[in-house]
């Protein structure tokens, strides 16, 4: 999942700063281990 349709998912409007933010906080749980990021902004969980 990209970080713009987490936006989506969650009703944020789709602003630089709602993208960039969340952005952000996967980029945090990519590196805890929680998510993995196979490709540039591309996000998933590590068993999926």
């Amino acid at each position: 999942m990209r970080a713009r349709d987490l936006c989506q998912a969650l009703d944020l409007p789709i602003l630089p700063k709602n993208t960039e933010g969340i952005r952000c906080k996967l980029k945090r749980l990519v590196s805890r281990g929680i998510l993995i990021e196979p490709e540039p902004g591309l996000f998933t969980c590590p068993g999926a």
